[in-house]
């Protein structure tokens, strides 16, 4: 392992903002920490940079790096607001740690703008640039020096969503093409599916679960994950030769062991179809690529999913499908 973590902890006062973590990161893996606001994941990250005063270990390679100031770890980082030199350009900030490591310039940072698809903006001064120009150029100029490890805190958090999902693919080929370790910070489900090899879930503090994206998005440790995860609905179900039945219908779950269980169902679990539960449509509003519904089900209202162009109207009679792309698997 590249950069392993023990019981690590850090107080503010008498409040334990991260509280006795373990972790690991391999070489050359991309780990994101996601989590709510305030769950302590970035107060993680900055104790792993050696921003925050803290117990426990951070090493690297097994060497412990207690007393080692920020500027000597040779990580690079990434924050949400870039945090770009306003009197330097493009190039000027590229190179910054190059020249702070002594390093000659060379083609590196023509490498990177090209990298980065910022080639041409050489001589852009910073406020010439979009919000999304900006935290390409801060990711060009942490990886200059060839950091071992990347730290990005919400890279993306302050862009908009459309831009915030080009960007995030664009940065996955990036960490991808450099062969980069990194460890990542987000609360946006997509964009850390996007990005990591493997999701630490953190809540309150502490590690909840760790898994490659699918295993935790289809298999949530407990409810509160599954919830945060966009399950807005959990059932209790039974499960037998990969169908699981519940009182909503039955969804082929080939991944699901036999026995009791209980299911995480997303707004995309449920869609209209010609056979199902039936229901009637009492709300609907329309999103960016789908209408969502709220249906009435024998007294209870859940969550379904429509195309654009076939959603029922309000008051209309439907039957409802599961779909096991929205479907998770809670423990009994």
């Amino acid at each position: 392992m590249a950069l392993t973590v023990s019981g690590l902890t850090v107080h503010y006062g008498t409040v334990a903002a991260v509280s006795d973590v373990d972790l690991a990161v391999a070489d050359g893996e991309v780990l994101a920490l996601l989590g709510p606001s305030g769950c302590g994941k970035s107060t993680l990250l900055r104790a792993v940079a050696g921003l925050e005063p803290a117990s426990g270990r951070v090493c690297w390679d097994d060497v412990d790096l207690a007393g080692v100031p920020v500027h000597r770890r040779g990580f690079g980082l990434v924050f949400q607001d870039g945090q770009l030199f306003p009197h330097r350009d493009v190039v000027g900030n590229v190179e910054f740690g190059l020249r702070m490591r002594g390093e000659p310039r060379t083609d590196r940072v023509a490498e990177l703008l090209e990298l980065v698809g910022l080639t041409g903006y050489e001589r852009r001064r910073v406020h010439e640039l979009s919000g999304g120009e900006q935290q390409r150029v801060a990711l060009a100029r942490a990886l200059a020096p060839r950091p071992r490890l990347l730290l990005l805190d919400e890279p993306l958090s302050a862009l908009d969503r459309a831009l915030r999902e080009q960007l995030a693919m664009d940065l996955a080929r990036v960490l991808e093409t450099t062969g980069s370790t990194a460890l990542v910070v987000t609360h946006d489900h997509d964009e850390a599916f996007t990005l990591a090899d493997r999701v630490a879930v953190m809540r309150a503090g502490r590690i909840i679960q760790v898994g490659e994206p699918a295993e935790v998005w289809r298999r949530p440790v407990d409810e509160d994950t599954a919830r945060f995860l966009g399950c807005g609905e959990v059932l209790s179900a039974t499960v037998a030769g990969g169908v699981a039945r519940c009182a909503l219908g039955e969804v082929r779950l080939p991944w699901a062991a036999d026995g009791r269980a209980r299911l995480g169902l997303r707004p995309t679990a449920l869609r209209p179809a010609d056979e199902g539960v039936p229901g009637e449509v009492v709300h609907r509003v329309h999103r960016r690529d789908h209408v969502r519904l709220r249906v009435r089900v024998d007294g209870r209202l859940v969550d379904a999913v429509a195309g654009m162009g076939d959603a029922p109207p309000v008051g209309a009679e439907v039957r409802l499908a599961m779909d096991e792309d929205g479907v998770a698997l809670l423990p009994a």
